[in-house]
């Protein structure tokens, strides 16, 4: 059984609405923070952008799509390189996914997005890791959409890393696996939020709600 964070993000900030790419320095200090709080891997999954590079502690190739309908997540061996925001509905993205042999996410079902009512085949929904305010709203969706949870921090900043993540029982953390493992249901999804967390977490609601982003 492996602790996988399903949402990260190597870029500390981003403008706009266009892709946010690879930064090599975001991407090293993740890696320290997973090894801190004893997370054995997570997806980079930035905005629009893959990237798979390699570190001293599994990555797992991803992308945050910005569909149409909202966001979702692209894990896996192949994940899209880019895409444009609004381009692909949530369900043409999960067949791309699926085409690439990747594992498609609903990701934060209830920020700013309606990609819950789409009919898309999705995998699995995400607990979030900036809205804990959701979890009980999040575990009752997948009930009803009859699909398991995932956990993924939506980390910006790595002290955000491993606040939620992913139980994966796989037989290794190669990408195919772990894609593999959230397709059949074999994951779980963890929330464990520090009193530092909960700060960070109550700034991210201020902030999404004044943005009119929380659903």
């Amino acid at each position: 059984m492996y602790r996988l964070d399903l949402h990260t993000h190597t870029r500390f900030f981003h403008w706009g609405s266009g892709p946010t790419g690879y930064d090599p320095t975001g991407l090293r200090l993740n890696a320290l923070a997973a090894g801190v709080r004893g997370i054995d891997g997570f997806a980079i999954t930035n905005h629009d952008y893959a990237y798979s590079a390699a570190t001293t502690r599994p990555t797992i190739p991803g992308i945050e799509v910005s569909t149409a309908d909202g966001h979702v997540l692209v894990v896996g061996p192949d994940p899209p390189s880019r895409t444009v925001p609004g381009e692909w509905t949530a369900a043409e993205t999960v067949e791309r996914a699926h085409d690439r042999g990747c594992a498609a996410i609903l990701a934060h079902p209830f920020r700013g997005s309606q990609a819950r009512d789409s009919g898309a085949d999705f995998d699995a929904v995400e607990l979030n890791g900036k809205n804990p305010e959701h979890v009980e709203r999040t575990r009752r969706l997948a009930a009803r959409l009859d699909l398991p949870l995932v956990g993924g921090s939506d980390a910006h900043y790595p002290v955000e890393i491993g606040r939620a993540y992913t139980l994966v029982d796989a037989p290794d953390l190669t990408p195919a696996a772990v894609a593999d493992a959230i397709r059949g249901g074999d994951v779980d999804a963890v929330v464990e939020l520090g009193r530092l967390d909960r700060l960070v977490d109550r700034a991210y609601t201020e902030s999404h709600g004044r943005k009119g982003w929380l659903d």
